[in-house]
């Protein structure tokens, strides 16, 4: 059981934080499969590129003072400037306080199902709020095991986003943002918060290693082990350097693993069609 003075400052910093449940069958993870595809040739003409941004506050953008989606601008930015990729448009829908259950609900939608038939990615930040619940809901007798149940309601709800995804798109890549803990700075002697943010990014990462066209991109370590400080005045979203570092990690993964595989998967597209 947690120490009752800081169970009583975590959870009235997270109530301040956000706002906003459905228990759903577990769907079994497909098996990665090989796929060969032809070498792009050099000349290929760079091509419009469409994202999907969806989840909550983190894609939102709060904290963010220019307003203009968290991360979206930067990545924007950095994505341009690959080889390959001509322009980037990229569609946000992520709301603060959304949870994987509502995440999954929002998916449903004609509007999203519309905008993913045309997505060449997507990408997700979402799970923050699923830990948030549990301290909402337990507020006065916060255990460990409360943390554990609620995390396997995370799994089930995170595959069958990935498979409504997958079913809408069979081609689009999907890149998970991980989770991390913004309370380290200030609560650095609460050890069971880091533990927590661990398991829930290493289930996520399970889940994602599931999917061919899956991917994890880890931020955890950022907010950890920084020198400074890169949360807005909540002390719990990114500010503005915390949304560049985010961009810059996520350019990472799009541009060794991702981005390969979006050229590849156009190049054949636009071979089939000739």
């Amino acid at each position: 059981m947690y120490k009752p003075f800081t169970l009583l400052v975590l959870s009235a910093m997270i109530l301040s934080s956000c706002s906003q449940t459905t228990s759903l069958n577990l769907h079994e993870g497909k098996e990665a499969t090989a796929v060969v595809y032809e070498e792009v040739p050099a000349d290929f003409v760079p091509r419009k590129l469409t994202v999907i941004s969806a989840g909550d506050s983190l894609t939102q953008g709060i904290g963010d003072s220019t307003k203009k989606g968290g991360y979206l601008p930067y990545l924007r930015t950095m994505l341009e400037d690959e080889k390959g990729i001509k322009e980037v448009d990229f569609l946000n829908f992520g709301i603060k306080g959304n949870r994987t259950d509502q995440l999954l609900k929002r998916l449903q939608t004609q509007e999203l199902k519309d905008a993913l038939q045309n997505a060449d990615l997507v990408i997700l930040t979402i799970g923050g709020n699923d830990i948030m619940k549990v301290v909402k809901d337990n507020f006065y007798n916060l255990q460990l095991s409360d943390f554990e149940k609620e995390r396997e309601f995370y799994i089930n709800n995170l595959y069958q986003i990935m498979n409504t995804i997958v079913q809408v798109n069979p081609q689009v890549c999907i890149v998970l943002v991980g989770l991390y803990n913004p309370f380290s700075q200030w609560f650095s002697d609460i050890k069971e918060l880091n533990q927590i943010v661990y398991d829930w990014n290493l289930a996520g990462k399970r889940v994602i290693s599931n999917y061919t066209n899956g991917y994890f991109v880890n931020i955890e370590d950022l907010f950890m082990n920084s020198g400074e400080n890169l949360l807005y005045t909540d002390n719990f979203h990114p500010n503005d350097r915390g949304y560049e570092l985010i961009a810059e990690r996520l350019n990472e993964t799009i541009e060794e693993r991702t981005l390969p595989d979006l050229v590849k998967n156009a190049f054949m597209v636009s071979k089939e069609e000739n």
